[in-house]
Formats: structure tokens, sequence, C-alpha cells
């Protein structure tokens, strides 16, 4: 064998050992985010989220679907999130099965969840049918149902259709003046009754502003702005999801759909980022079901429609834009999801409340009943007639160190702190009003406490529900934790 025979051989000799010692580069992270129009098209049409009946008859600002679509070449989830009250599970099953056919993504891989907003439509007609509705409305909201689960799957067909190389990042703001708890202890003695005729409620929901019986807030607050940054390959802004414990704001002008602060804040943090005209950027609700905007002790100054909205808007805007530049990006990031679907006891009256529910919602005369007794009487009476037990779905997502949790419910704040702090990510945060809308989710000790979020109606499930969704979320973030990155 001569020389230059001998070199070859310990050439291709090295290239083998060299190619033995390394793995196939992974595919690039691909991204892609675009928005849908789900404003109603027809007027009037009912507006959710009040006691009382409010017909809108146009659209301050536009209600979206708002999709984001990560691919990492072995898996592809779609996160959305719609500017609704709540969407129920049965309307986001029939989108997501609509999705999945535009694009392939099994509809398991997709969360949906609402902002919150209390001036969008019901997302299932059934949801208004406690008003006595014009014809003319009725047959606008039957019509917004249909439209809603379409532009849903249309929202996310259309950013999976954008995937592109990109590069996705975590970072997180602070934003603790935009929030207050609303559930507050009262000087014994002040606080009205139940809907139901009870005098047990140890806090109020929303009490006077600067009331002489505030005595302390029963809750805690979130103050973080969580975030998933999405930049394209040559570095511009792509996406933003962002998750605020914020309840929503409020204060929209008679006869108005709007999308609330949500919306709002999406647009200034593009203005502020400098993105261009392809940049979606998504506020999801985190865990807000006891946190709103009102300084109880501060004083009440008078604000115009719309005004306290931007004010928030601004201010998460502005952290959210300053601290993009601080974002951890993830190299190679492992995308996986799970979802599990787990069975709740439904609460319910009393073979006694029952009945007594029935001539409080057959009486002609409210004023002779408890405040709030007659729609209060209806939703007991519908949880009695109803079934025993609800099927929930909870999901868990991973975004390489990264981990989010969804929750069907209006969740407590000091729930979504307990996952941050046992999750097994370096960041983690939850979304609320997840594949469905299923009312209040208190802690037990909430419930201990009493007041309008425990109130039977506005909570329908059994009062251990907040620990055994919080333990099997924890049980599917550690399982996506533990599962070793893709090669």
């Amino acid at each position: 064998m001569n020389r230059f025979t001998i070199y070859v051989a310990f050439s291709a000799f090295a290239l083998l050992l060299a190619g033995c010692g390394s793995s196939p580069s992974r595919p690039a992270l691909r991204a892609g985010a675009a928005i849908a129009d789900v404003t109603p098209q027809e007027w009037p049409i009912p507006v959710i989220g009040n006691f009382d009946y409010r017909p809108a008859t146009q659209a301050h600002d536009p209600l979206s679907a708002r999709a984001l679509v990560l691919d990492d070449g072995s898996k592809t989830i779609a996160m959305v999130v719609v500017d609704s009250c709540y969407i129920p599970r049965e309307v986001l099953d029939d989108a997501k099965q609509r999705a999945s056919k535009k694009t392939g993504i099994p509809a398991e891989n997709m969360l949906v969840s609402a902002t919150h907003t209390h001036s969008a439509p019901p997302a299932l007609p059934e949801l208004a049918r406690h008003w006595p509705l014009e014809p003319e409305v009725e047959a606008h909201d039957e019509h917004y149902t249909e439209f809603l689960r379409e532009r849903i799957a249309e929202a996310i067909a259309a950013a999976h259709a954008k995937l592109q190389p990109a590069r996705v990042g975590r970072v997180s703001a602070s934003v603790p003046d935009e929030l207050h708890n609303r559930r507050w202890y009262m000087k014994e003695g002040t606080i009205p009754p139940d809907p139901f005729g009870g005098t047990t409620d140890k806090v109020q929901m929303n009490p006077p502003r600067q009331s002489p019986n505030l005595v302390r807030p029963a809750g805690a607050t979130d103050p973080e702005v969580s975030m998933i940054t999405v930049e394209s390959a040559d570095g511009k802004p792509l996406a933003l999801l962002a998750a605020y414990s914020l309840h929503y704001v409020g204060g929209v002008g008679p006869g108005d759909v709007s999308a609330d602060y949500f919306a709002e804040f999406a647009r200034r943090v593009g203005e502020k980022l400098g993105a261009g005209d392809g940049f979606v950027a998504i506020m999801a609700n985190g865990t807000s079901g006891d946190v709103n905007n009102i300084d109880f002790q501060g004083e009440s100054a008078k604000v115009g429609p719309y005004e306290k909205m931007g004010q928030v808007a601004e201010n998460v805007a502005t952290a959210a834009a300053g601290a993009w530049a601080q974002s951890s990006w993830l190299e190679h990031p492992t995308l996986d999801m799970t979802q599990h679907e787990i069975t709740l006891q439904r609460r319910k009256p009393t073979p006694e409340g029952y009945e007594q529910a029935k001539k409080w919602f057959a009486a002609e005369d409210e004023s002779k009943l408890p405040k709030r007794a007659k729609p209060y009487a209806g939703r007991a009476i519908k949880l009695y007639e109803g079934p025993d037990t609800v099927n929930i779905l909870l999901q868990a997502i991973r975004i390489g160190d990264f981990g989010i949790a969804t929750i069907p419910f209006e969740t407590f704040t000091e729930t979504g702190l307990e996952i941050k702090e046992k999750s097994p990510f370096k960041r983690s945060f939850t979304i609320e009003l997840a594949n469905g809308g299923e009312g209040y989710l208190p802690t037990p000790e909430q419930h201990e406490l009493g007041g309008y979020e425990t109130w039977l109606g506005t909570n329908k499930v059994e009062k251990e529900a907040s620990r055994k969704i919080t333990a099997e979320l924890l049980e599917m973030l550690q399982s996506l934790a533990a599962a070793q990155p893709k090669s």
C-alpha cells in the first residue's frame, strides 16, 4: 500500500468517526402569525358580560382572533386568543376541527382562549337567551356563532401559511400599578346579602370606593407581564404572545362593541417596537378572576369612554416593548404539548333550594326579592336540572425552557402564582378561559370567605376543583420537562 492509498484510507476513516460523533442538524424553528377579524357583521347584536341587556349597534374597534403557530420540525402547535367574553368548549372544539382540516395540525395541538372583554357578542346563542331578544337581534346572534367558529379556524390557517424561519425568546416585565384585588374584607355587618338572601359572606367584590368599611384585600395580584417574543430570521419583530393577570378594563361607549385594552395593547406595543405591518401582538388573560383595575382606596377620577383602557394599554405596552431587547433567545427550543380531560362534579342547590329558586324565578315582582335573585334562581335551576359532572380540558405547553398552562375558568391569581412557583420550567404562566368557559374558580380557602365569585351560579363546580386542576397541570408540566429534548 503506497502513501497516497494510506492517506485516503485514513481520511475516510476520520470522516466516518466524525460523522458517528455528531447528530444531524435540527430543523430551524419556524413561526407564523396572523389576525382574523371577528367583528360582528350584523347589527344590533347582544353583548354579554353584564346582568342587564345591552345590545350593540356598532363597533368602536375591531374584534380579532390572533394566532401564533410554531413548528420545530417535529411538532406544530397553534395558540390563539379571541376577543370574546368566554367561548364554550363546543364552539372551540368545532373551530379546532375546522382548522385541523385546513392545516393538518392536530386539534389537540391547538390552544384557543378568550380575552374576557365585556363588550363582545356571545359565542353561543344560548348565552343570551335569558334576555327577551327581538327576532332580528336573535337572528344576528345565531349567525355570529357560525361566523366566529370559521374565523378562528381561518386565523390558525393564515398563521400556518405564513410559517418562516424564526427564533423565539422569553422575557418578562413588571406592571404592578394597574392591578388591584377586587375582593375585600369589610367591617362586620356591612356586606349586603347574597342573591339567595344569605348573610354569611366575609368579603365583598367591588365594594364602594373609599368606603370607611374597607378593611383589607382578600387576595393577591401578579404584576408580571410574561412574554414569548418571536423574531424573523433577519431579526425583525414577528410576533409577541403576552399574558397579564388583569380581568379587563371596561369603560366603553353606549351601544359599542370593543376588544377592551387587550387589542389596544397589541397596537401600541407594535408601534413602540417599530414593527412592520406583519407583526402580530397577542395579549392573553393570565389568572385574573379576583383582580381588576379599580383602586378601591384611591380617589375616583372621572374619565371618558376608552380613556382608562388607553392608559392601561400604554403602561403595559411601554413595559413590554422596553423588555423585548432583554429576551433570552432559545437555541433550537423543543416544542411539546399535552392535554388531559378531567371530570369535575357540578355544584347544585339542595332540593329545598331548588324549590325556592323556582318560586323566585317565577315571581313577577322582583322588588320583594334579594338583589339579583331572579337571574341567580335561573342559574340554580339550570344546575339542578343539568348533568352531575362536567368534563374540562387542561393543556400544558413547552417552548424550550418555558412552560404554559391553560385553565377553562376565570382563575384566581393565587392559583396562577402557585403554578408559577411549582412549575419545573425556568419561566411559566397560565392562560385562563382557554378551551372553554366554565365560570369562576375560587380556591377552597376563598370559598370559605364567600363573595360574588363563590356564589352558586357564578361558580358551577365542586369547591375542590382548583386544587385538582393545579395538581393535574403541575404533573403535566413535569412530564413535559422530563422529556428529553429532540435531537
